[in-house]
Formats: C-alpha cells, sequence, structure tokens
C-alpha cells in the first residue's frame, strides 16, 4: 500500500514516517522538503498542484498533517488559516477517491469541562478551533469513510523542529533561561510516537469517524514543563508559572481541556502510555 503523508517533515509526520516505513510504501510530502531528505513539495492551498500530484503518484491512503497550528498566527492571519485549514483539506476530497486519515485538535472544544470524549458538544472559541472544527465537517460529509483523528499537545525530541514544547523547555533550560509556562491549561500531552501507533493501528483495522487520542495524563503545561526538567535533570527553579490571562494572546486558549481515548483503547486492545513512560524512552534514545 502506498502512503501518502502531508506535512510530512514535521514532529509527527517524521515519526509517523519512520514508524510506518517498515509496513507499507511511505510518500512524504511537504510545503518545502528540508535538506538531505527526500520527498515531494505539496502545499494544500494549490489546488492545481495537489490534483497533478496526486495523479502522478497514485497513492492508496493519504494522511493529512498539513495545517496552521499557531493558534495565534491564524487569530492574526484567518484568511491564511481558513486557505490551509479548510480549502486545503476541500482540495484533497477534489483530487482524492480513496481514504484519508486528518489529523485534529481538542481546540474545537471550548475548555469549560474537559476531557472530553468524541460525543462531547463542540464550541471552538479560536479562529483556529473553528478552522479545524471546519474540515473535520469538510472530510466526513464528503466520505464518512474518512477518519478524524484528536490529538492534544503533540510532543517530541526532534533537533530538526521548533514546534515541539519538549525541545523548547529543554533547550531553554539547558541555555540557563528562565521560561514562564502556563499552569491554567489542563491536557493530556500526547508522544510523537504514541499516536503514530495509534495511526498504524487505525489503519491495520480500517477504523473511519470521529476518534480521540491522548496519552495517559491530565495535567497542567506548568506541571509538565516540572516533570519534563526532572526527568532531564535540569533546573526547575527557571520554570515560573504564569496564568493564560497575563500572557495577553491574541487568540484565547481552552483551559480545562484533554481527551478521552476510551473507545480508542476500546477498538484497539492498547493502553494510554504515561508521560513518565513516555520520557524515559526518550531519554534512553538519547543515550543510545
Amino acid at each position: 500500500m502506498k502512503i501518502l503523508i502531508t506535512g510530512a517533515f514535521g514532529q509527527l509526520g517524521t515519526a509517523l514516517s519512520q514508524n510506518l516505513r517498515f509496513n507499507y510504501d511511505v510518500i512524504r510530502t511537504g510545503r518545502t522538503v528540508p535538506k538531505n531528505q527526500i520527498g515531494h513539495t505539496l502545499d494544500i492551498r494549490d489546488k492545481i498542484l495537489v490534483q497533478s500530484l496526486l495523479d502522478v503518484l497514485n497513492p492508496d491512503l493519504i494522511i493529512n498533517l498539513a495545517a496552521m497550528t499557531s493558534v495565534d498566527g491564524c487569530e492574526l492571519n484567518p484568511r491564511l488559516a481558513k486557505e490551509i485549514n479548510i480549502a486545503g483539506i476541500q482540495h484533497l476530497c477534489d483530487a482524492f477517491d480513496g481514504k484519508i486519515i486528518h489529523l485534529s485538535t481538542d481546540y474545537v472544544f471550548n475548555g469549560e469541562n474537559g476531557p472530553y470524549s468524541e460525543t462531547s458538544p463542540v464550541s471552538p472559541i479560536n479562529v483556529y478551533g473553528e478552522t479545524k472544527l471546519a474540515s473535520e465537517r469538510i472530510l466526513l460529509h464528503e466520505n464518512p469513510n474518512h477518519l478524524v483523528l484528536r490529538c492534544n499537545v503533540i510532543y517530541g525530541y526532534d533537533n530538526l523542529t521548533q514546534a515541539s514544547f519538549l525541545n523548547w523547555v529543554v533547550n531553554s533550560l539547558k541555555d540557563g533561561q528562565i521560561i514562564r509556562v502556563v499552569d491554567d491549561q489542563i491536557n493530556n500531552p500526547t508522544w510523537t510516537e504514541s499516536i503514530a501507533d495509534i495511526i498504524f493501528l487505525c489503519i491495520q483495522q480500517k477504523i473511519s469517524g470521529i476518534y480521540h487520542w491522548g496519552d495517559g495524563n491530565l495535567l497542567s503545561r506548568y506541571d509538565f514543563a516540572l516533570k519534563i526538567a526532572e526527568k532531564f535533570e535540569l533546573d526547575k527553579k527557571l520554570i515560573h508559572p504564569i496564568s493564560t490571562k497575563e500572557l495577553n494572546q491574541p487568540a484565547a486558549r481552552p483551559l480545562m481541556s484533554g481527551l478521552k481515548s476510551n473507545k480508542l483503547i476500546g477498538l484497539l486492545k492498547v493502553v494510554q502510555p504515561t508521560i513518565d513512560n513516555c520520557l524515559n524512552k526518550i531519554i534512553d534514545k538519547c543515550t543510545e
């Protein structure tokens, strides 16, 4: 089976490509292809390019990781957010008759009473959440056999990406920088390799519809940062708590969020990894 991944050179795309390449023919695409990497240039905003590339590559399955994920960036430039997060998924649907697996977010909820299940009412409070919710609806309206997988606070430890919360905390503390981390945003952070494993199992078992996946610990970003510092043996005193309100960011953030994974746990017969498990594995890899 040929699997085309959009946004394949980000932190999740890297982990997913490594996971799937042992069982599938993986085609990596991105808006830019990094030096020393193999892949195809694809901007999902370009409908003609999407159609022509898919005609040439002829994949059996698409995994869409391409998105504008900067929450404040979306708020400040909603037109661009819509072009990428909404029109982009429509272009994929128009050009491709096969199954699409689409990554979404807990930001489709308002963060008042999380963690959320798949049946919880959606109510986004920022442009990012609104555009991701619109993309879900487009996808499943086109074909209910597609899969929407909602995740939250995806992190990895990869020097090639600047998007990871883990990278930011570790690198900042190693440099002796004081960092301010919100203590009132609650999620269950999810390791890239954890969600990559889940995507692999969803492909194998032909899962369709909307499902949630988050790892096993529900905690604040501040507590997550403290746990990272502890595991990497860095100075926790450099981590200072701050409230979301104090940050005065352009986009509102859901506060009490997180995702319940019970449905996928039951279907796939898996166990949620804990943050301790994931960080231990990351550290082990660093010392190999």
